[in-house]
Order: structure tokens, then sequence, then C-alpha cells
């Protein structure tokens, strides 16, 4: 790499220390907004530490360099089942007899090498049908999900665990008060494979490759990157694999893979949050520093061959059409990473990159953006984009590499360079209010093997790079040299489905219990002390110009957010919400409607409007050094706005075309077309939309009037940030003229929800391997009297890696990737609970499937130390969870909302502690058990049978018209 002097004085400046800490030394950078302190034990294990004491927890990250590109070409996809694997416990954890479990296990590991050796069909079935046996028999010993059990009851939170090419990564958020007993969890996970309940995990992952062959996106995206990396293992091999591989694993190459790399001079522990680094390093040498150091393979790799001409390909399917284009540059060691990433940001920043101004504020395409993949091999510099209605790929693709033209010749404003920068910055102090982005950070310089110096100094590795340098690179670097994959509306012929082979359900010993989780439940751990919100305490109120006015201090950053909100939205004027779409493309006569964007960016800031279906939102973000002109031009845009004709026309069309795209879209038909249709019927807040006929007539000065008379309506305004409440009193005063009486709000529109009395079912078709499936019920009118009761089923039955449902539709049965149910709170007083289940099978299972659900929502299962944890659980996260900076402004909304003017936490938290199982079952009996549900449906009607929907109710199948209402 090439670096100018001023910059190579920095580097040294900012170069790393080693300071001795109690014996351990550590490495810190100069001016590092993290204050990270780095340490590398003798094992070659990377520990990563930053303090955060917003909250008393710690995120956790443990990545393993070990991902999709390391897996075997004869056996891809094994990174990833490893991962999952890695939930399955050791010889110590999930088993109640190791001595009598490992003789099954080994002789299970000997059938799979038999199975993957035999090419009979005939006789490789009979030995998967001695498997499963084998597999039953080795079940009476596994205790299910006992990691998940022992890691809840700490109080973790998102427990998780991803793999991508070039890494695996274990996620836990812990309360602080339990890192001791995390890490010896996790010394214990990481140290040993145990490949119980083998066969069931490994439906699941068929469950989840033929949920990829049902995302059109996943199936082009495969297609891009194999495009550009030929015979690389970034474009030869996918992270969930070949499917003729998943259907022949070998227990024995998993083994060896996690022998290989899971060792701790190729992994690392990443934490964020109120931590005391001392005595964490040295906990973690306790647990972790008899893990013995052992060389991993070296990866290597062909030179990929120059891509001369630009490679186009097509992939079809029923989802709404877009493309990739991509080139392929340097990794993350050369300079190209760093330009990229620069090049990006002009580019595509949200608001005023060539991108954003050339091609969506001008509404050019429905959908466009840059996007960067830094890899250690190579970096990919991607453009995603989706089509208007009568737009070909060619012209979008026109439209893409046209602003790149821009870029090498120098066209885009001189003072863009050091907005991006400055918004850069921006973007990395909002993200390190949160533990999860500051530990990630971590993560991302270990995989790819930064030194911290380098992350510290990238900002300042920014800032010496020239226009010129920019306008170079972009000519050597961009050129004919492409992949363009072509995603068009069509059948699909490359999907690919694995098919469910025949599965005798484990052994669940839910009530057992390992000796050691039984040691770690007698350790003692101290609780923490909880802190409940003192609304009336924590917002500060006042009235400016006879608005009400909340005010919350942000001691945290020099950010901060401003809002100007309406209790009012679709529910009371459809049109309002057509306004709001239709304001980011206006001007004013003193700013086009680009040149409003460029101010802002400028200024380090961001406007935005949106609306809901009784709120509307007027927002402002940003840096508090420019809050005063921010706020000025926020007032200009909102007095002074004006019309255009030729927008409207391009917004109309727009919303016309996403329109049809929704229709084509399986989440959206499901989660919010069937699922409205469901619990309203027909007439919806979904369905409550104007006709095509009156978008298209509609007087666009009505919609202008409409913006200029949001401040008209009865109003409040919320500041959160660094600045005295009194200044920014007076600047809102100076500022925020308004005309009293304020206006009141039309008339809200009531949608009655349907009673359930009777099972019900609603099919829509859809073209998918797949077949998904949700139920609900009709409870009773907001109480909130049952919010104990309602956190604790959640945690117990319905959420989660340890919960009932997912135990015993996933775990045991292995009927489904995803399968969950919960008892949900409205977001009104005015509104009713609902229960529900979800379940994404494939269609062939879809029977017993649905049977397990029925059968455990009508008969909860018991399960007394599941219980106890669930209730150690709920306790300890809201012990160790606070509600802090703005987040208390909008949880007293959601509060006032359903009636209340306290922390409804305070009522869980004094009445879990004496419930028992039978009040739990009492809640079940009467609020969940025996109840009529609607079922809704979305598969393939080709392929789901059609007398199992009959069996649980009349049947009615929906067009996509009725359901979506146009």
């Amino acid at each position: 790499m090439l670096f100018s002097v001023a910059i190579f004085l920095l580097l040294n400046a900012c170069s790393e220390k080693e300071k001795p800490v109690s014996g351990y030394q550590y490495e810190e950078v100069a001016e590092d907004p993290l204050k990270a302190k780095i340490y590398t034990l003798k094992n070659g294990l990377k520990v990563y530490l930053t303090v955060n004491k917003k909250e008393p927890r710690i995120q956790t990250y443990i990545p393993i360099k070990a991902g999709s590109k390391h897996d075997p070409a004869n056996t891809t996809g094994l990174a990833h089942y490893l991962e999952h694997m890695l939930f399955k416990g050791s010889s110590k954890i999930g088993t109640k007899d190791w001595a009598s479990e490992k003789v099954l296990l080994n002789k299970i590991s000997d059938l799979y090498e038999a199975h993957l050796n035999e090419q009979d069909a005939v006789k490789k079935k009979a030995i998967y049908k001695q498997i499963d046996s084998l597999s039953y028999e080795a079940s009476m010993f596994a205790i299910p999900n006992e990691y998940d059990k022992m890691i809840t009851g700490l109080g973790a939170k998102g427990t998780n665990a991803f793999t991508s090419v070039e890494q695996t990564v274990y996620i836990n958020d812990i309360p602080a008060n339990e890192l001791e007993k995390w890490l010896m969890i996790e010394s214990e996970r990481f140290g040993e494979l145990v490949l119980r309940l083998f066969h069931t995990e490994l439906e699941t992952v068929y469950e989840e490759f033929n949920r990829g062959q049902d995302n059109d996106f996943n199936r082009s995206y495969e297609a891009f990157y194999k495009a550009l990396f030929p015979s690389h293992p970034y474009g030869t091999q996918t992270t969930i694999g070949k499917g003729e591989h998943l259907k022949n694993p070998s227990m024995v190459n998993i083994h060896n893979y996690f022998n290989q790399y899971y060792v701790p001079n190729n992994m690392a522990i990443c934490l964020s949050g109120d931590l005391d680094p001392d005595k964490t390093i040295a906990l973690i040498e306790k647990y972790f520093g008899a893990y013995e150091f052992k060389q991993t393979p070296e990866f290597k790799y062909d030179q990929q061959s120059d891509i001369a001409a630009p490679v186009v390909q097509e992939v079809f399917g029923v989802q709404p059409e877009h493309l990739f284009i991509g080139f392929r540059l340097n990794g993350a060691y050369s300079k190209d990473a760093l330009m990229i990433e620069l090049i990006n940001g002009l580019l595509s920043n949200g608001q005023a990159g060539l991108i954003d101004l050339n091609i969506m504020q001008k509404q050019k395409a429905l959908e466009a953006q840059a996007y960067t993949d830094i890899m250690a091999d190579y970096s990919v510099h991607g453009f995603y984009a989706a089509p208007r209605q009568g737009q070909s790929m060619e012209e979008v693709t026109t439209l893409l590499l046209a602003q790149l033209d821009s870029i090498k010749q120098g066209k885009f404003d001189d003072w863009l360079l050091e907005a991006v920068i400055k918004n850069k910055k921006l973007e990395q102090i909002k993200s390190y209010e949160n533990n999860r982005s500051r530990a990630f950070k971590f993560v991302d310089a270990f995989v790819l093997d930064k030194p911290w110096k380098n992350v510290v100094a990238e900002f300042d590795e920014m800032e010496a790079i020239s226009k010129e340098d920019v306008m170079k690179f972009a000519t050597e670097k961009y050129k004919s040299n492409y992949v363009a994959i072509y995603k068009k509306n069509g059948q699909a012929n490359d999907v690919m489905k694995v098919d469910k082979p025949e599965i005798t359900p484990v052994v669940l010993n839910r009530d057992d219990k390992s000796a050691f989780l039984a040691k770690i439940d007698s350790l003692p751990s101290e609780r923490l002390t909880p802190v409940f919100v003192d609304y009336k305490k924590e917002i500060q109120t006042d009235k400016v110009n006879g608005v009400e006015y909340s005010y919350i201090k942000n001691d945290f950053n020099e950010l901060f957010e401003l809002n100007y909100i309406l209790d009012m939205g679709s529910d009371h004027d459809k049109k309002l919400e057509l306004a709001i779409k239709y304001l980011p493309y206006l001007g004013t006569e003193k700013y086009s409607a680009e040149d409003l964007q460029k101010e802002f960016f400028r200024l380090g800031l961001s406007f935005d409007v949106f609306s809901s279906r009784n709120k509307s939102y007027v927002t402002l973000t940003g840096l508090d050094e420019s809050f005063e002109e921010g706020v000025k031009l926020f007032e200009h845009i909102l007095s002074s706005v004006k019309a255009d004709e030729q927008a409207y026309k391009d917004l109309v069309d727009g919303m016309l075309k996403e329109r049809g795209d929704a229709k084509l879209d399986k989440g959206t038909i499901l989660f919010s077309g069937l699922s409205s249709y469901g619990k309203y019927g027909a007439q919806s807040p979904f369905t409550n939309i104007l006709a095509e006929k009156e978008l298209k007539t509609q007087n666009v000065e009505e919609l202008v009037t409409k913006i200029k008379g949001i401040a008209a309506y009865k109003h409040r305004v919320f500041y959160y940030g660094p600045s005295a409440q009194d200044k920014i009193k007076g600047i809102l005063a100076k500022h925020h003229q308004v005309k009293l009486p304020l206006q009141e709000y039309p008339q809200e529109t009531v949608y009655a929800e349907l009673d359930m009395t009777k099972n019900k079912v609603y099919f829509a078709n859809y073209d998918m391997v797949q077949t998904e499936l949700m139920m609900m019920s009709k409870g009773k009118m907001y109480d909130k009297n049952l919010a104990p009761s309602i956190s604790l089923f959640n945690e117990y039955f319905g959420s989660g890696l340890s919960s009932i449902v997912f135990q015993e539709i996933r775990e045991a049965k292995a009927l489904a990737y995803s399968a969950y149910s919960s008892f949900s709170n409205p977001r009104k007083k005015t509104e009713s609970h609902y229960v529900s289940a979800y379940i994404g099978t494939q269609a062939n299972k879809l029977k017993d499937a649905v049977d397990a659900m029925q059968a455990l929502m009508n008969n909860m299962p018991e399960a007394e130390g599941q219980f106890a944890s669930a209730k150690d659980a709920a306790m300890k996260k809201i012990e160790s969870e606070r509600i802090v900076g703005s987040s208390i402004f909008w949880s007293y909304e959601t509060a006032k909302e359903r009636g209340l003017d306290y922390d409804i936490r305070k009522d869980v938290y004094a009445k879990v502690p004496t419930m028992q199982m039978k009040d739990l079952k009492t809640f079940f009996s009467e609020n969940i058990q025996g109840k009529k549900y609607t079922y809704l449906v979305l598969g393939n009607r080709n392929s789901v049978d059609k007398k199992v929907l009959q069996t649980l109710g009349e049947v009615e199948e929906l067009s996509l018209q009725k359901i979506f209402n146009y």
C-alpha cells in the first residue's frame, strides 16, 4: 500500500502499545473511540474488550475463521452444519449417560460412512433406516437443547450463530453478573464436539435449503457470486451447501473439520459492555487458557482470471424482478478495499450520492443502491436495482454505469468527498451507542486480520485521498469487467428440493438435567437490581409556542433527534400518507429537491417523514452542532414546499409497480395480506388504500396543502440530544411558529376485529417449494394484568431455542426449520390480545407439523425444570435491562397507547417469582386451550394436500386481488 508521509506519521502516532495489566499484556490504540483492549493468550486466542456502562449486560461474539470457503469441495455446507451442531452440547452438556450414548453415536457415525459410500438407492435407504433406529435409541440418553436452557437461564438474549464465507460466529447477549458462568459453559461447548441428534438437525438444514430455493433474491445472489468467482470457493460453494452433499453427510468429516479449525489460535472472544477488563481477561485465561495451540491448514486458491468483457446472465422466478451488477476487486489487505468504501459513499449514501440523486431522487428506477463486500481474498463492489414498470434491465444497467462514469470524470461536488467521510464518522458514532455494533467491529477486524490501529485510522486514511485519486482509481478499475445478473419473471428451472427422509421422533427428556447443568445451577451469582423507568422524572415536559414539548438529555454522544409527532395517520386520512410519500421529491422556491438532500447531507443531518395507521412523524437527526441550521431548513420545507406534477406522476407509477411487486412477495402476502384478512376480513387497515384511479386523478396542490398544514394540526415535539433544554426550547420558539388553536384530527376509521367462533382456513396459491402456515385466535381485549403470564408463557412455551414449541416441532420431530408461538400484547387498549403459531415446512410434512402444533396448543407439556429456568430468564432479563436515551420516550408512547402511565415491567417482575406451573396452566386453559383458529396457509396448490386443509376447518382460497384490494 502507498501512503503519504502524513498518513505514515499518523499511523505511527496511533500505533498499538502493549501494556501490562495484572500480568496480562494488551494492545491499545490512541484516539480509539472504543478504548479497546486487545489481548492474545499464549495459545493464540485473541480477546477484544471494550467497556460500555449503559446497561449491566455484555454482548458476546465468538468468531471462528472457518467459513464456507474452507469447506472441502466434496462436502460443501459443512461449516454451516457444524454451526448447528455446536448447540448440541458435549460429553458433559446435553447427556444423562455419556458412556452409553457414545457407543451408539459411534455406530451412527459408521453407518453414515457406509451411507456415503453406498451407490445403490435401495441399500442406501436401508442404511438410513438403521441410522434412524439407532438415533432414536441414542436420544434416550440425550437432553435436547440443554445448552439453550442453560444459557437462557443466565438471562441471555439473542442467542444465535451465523456462517459466512470467511467465518462462523456464535452470539449471546448476557447479564454482566453472569460472565463467569457464561465462560464456563462456552469453554465446555467449544472444547469438544459431540454430534448428537444429528439426523433431526440435518433435516432442519434440509428445510433451510428448501427455503432458500423459494427465495429468488437468494438464487440470483448465488448466481452473481458464481459468475464473479468461477473457480474460487466464493462462487463455487454456497454456505448452505449443495443438495447432494446435504443428503450424504459424513460425521467423520465434520469431526475432522472441527479439530482443524476450532482451535484457540483461530478464534477470538469479542466482548462489549459492563465489564472490568482486568477481571474479564483473568476469567478468560482461567477457562480458555488450557486450550492447545494447533496449526490450521493454509487456505490456498487459484487467482481468478480477469473479466475481459461483461458477463450477463439471467435467473427466473416468480418474485419481483431485480438485478445485480458487480466488479471484482482486491481483498481486505489491499488499497482497493478502502477506495471502494469511499467510492460507494459517493455513489450511494442514502441522501446525496450520485445514485441517490440521479436515479432515486429523480425516480428513474424503482430501487437502486450500491454496496461493498470486503472479503479476505477479494472484494466485490456491487449494485442492486429494481426496474420500474416497462423498464428493461439494460436501461437500469446503463443508468448505474453512468454514475460510475461520473465518478471517473469527477462530475460530483468537491465538498461531497469530505461530507461522505463526515457522515461515515456520524454513522460510526451512532452505531457505537449499542454493544452489538461495538463488539461486531472486533469480529470484522479479527476475521479479516485487520490490525486495530488500521481500523482506528481508516477515516484518517480516507481523508488523505483526493478527488483526483478517486477519479484515477475508478478509471483503472471500473471498465467492462463486470458481471450482471438479471432476475426476471418466469418459471424457475434450477430449483432443487431436498426430500424428507423418514424420521422417528426423538425422545426429549425435558425434565432431565446433566451433572454439568446441576453444577452451574448450584453456583451462586449475585442478582442485579432492576431499574424501572419513572417517566415523569426522566421526560422533561414544557410548551413551545403552545405546543407540547418533551425533552431527554443525551449524555452519551453529540447526536440528536427531533420529532414532530401527530396522533393521526392513514386511519384518519389516506391522502395524508400519500402527501408524506410525495414530500421527499419536492423542492421549494429556494431549493430544488436535490439541493435539499445535498444541504442536509453536508450538515451531517437526515430529514425524514413517515406515517403509520395512527401516527405521523416528521424527523430530523444528526450532529447537534447543526441543530439550528437543520430546524430552519426543516421548517422552510414544511412551509414552502412546491408541487411538481412530473414528480407526482413518477411517484404514482412507482407506487403501482410496488403494489404489483408486493403481490409477488410471499412475506408480504402471508404476514401482511393474509394475516390482516384473517384478523379483520376484506375491509382492513391493509386494504385501506387509494385506488389506482384516485391516485392518477389526485390534485397535487391538495397534497401540498396537506404538507403545509401538518403543523396546523395538534402535534407534539420531542427532542433527544446533548444541548440544554432551555437552549433547544429557545431555538424551537424562534423557528417553529404555529397558529393557535391547533386543528383537531379527522375522525379515525375503526376496523372491527372478527370474532373467531369457528375454525376457518384461508389459502393463497404461491409457486414455492415449502408451505407456510400461521394459526391465530382472538383473545380478550387488552388486559394489563395478563402481562406477567404473557411474559412467562412466551419464554417457556413459544419463543426461543429452548421453548416447548421449538423442541417439539424442530428438535424432536424435525418438522420445520422455523416454528414458534406467541401471545401478543396489542398496541392499543381498545384492541385484543391474540395467540398465534407459525410453521414453515415442506408440503408433504404439513399434516404432521400442524398435528404437532395443534396438540401443543391444546395440551401444554409440563416440565418443571424448564419452567423454573423460564422464570429465572424472565427475571434476569428485566434485572439487567435498561431503557435509556430516546427509548424512554418511545416506551412511554407505547405505554400511553395501552392506557398506562408507568413501566409495565414492574408488574411482571413483582408477579413472576410467585408464579407456579398451575398458574401458567390456568392462563393456558383460559386463553389458549380449545380455542377456534383462523389458519392462514401459503403454498403451491399443486403440492398442498387439500384434504389436510379441510380437516382444519372450512377452506376458502383467496385470490391476490381479494387479499390486496387491487
